[in-house]
């Protein structure tokens, strides 16, 4: 048999500790299933109440209400995607500066994450730098 746990100067059975602990996940779980199951039966119910005529129009590429013309293939720049590149950059730069701001005010970590927030926008700094010495930034 299991060693009781003593919490607060109480005995407590272990395997009831486990029950409430998997108990938690068990609600996670059947709300997961629940949410799989209502995409399953949206998806069934908009499958077997839609009208079915295809016609030549109806079976046409449709992109941005213009009729596609030429080939399917189309060169892309490169610049482009640096360009959604850099954004993703400083998107996480900016997900990681609203916590540090909640911490740096707390009492005893002040001066440790300032210095730690300047050698991670030194990071982004020379990244930045280095896209500038690169041409990617000028838009041509």
């Amino acid at each position: 048999m299991p060693e009781p746990i003593v919490v607060d100067a109480a005995v407590v059975d272990p395997t009831v500790v486990a029950a409430d602990y998997f108990q938690s996940y068990s609600v996670v779980g059947l709300l997961a299933v629940v949410g799989v199951l209502f995409v399953a039966v949206a998806f069934g119910a908009g499958r077997l109440l839609r009208p079915v005529v295809p016609t030549p129009e109806k079976l046409l590429t449709y992109e941005c209400g213009v009729d596609p013309v030429g080939e399917g293939w189309a060169h892309t720049q490169v610049r482009y995607y640096v360009y959604a590149f850099l954004y993703v950059i400083f998107a996480v730069d900016s997900i990681f500066l609203f916590p540090w701001a909640t911490i740096f005010a707390a009492p005893g970590y002040g001066a440790t994450t300032l210095v730690e927030m300047f050698i991670f926008l030194g990071f982004l700094a020379v990244g930045l730098l280095y896209a500038y010495k690169k041409g990617v930034l000028a838009w041509t």
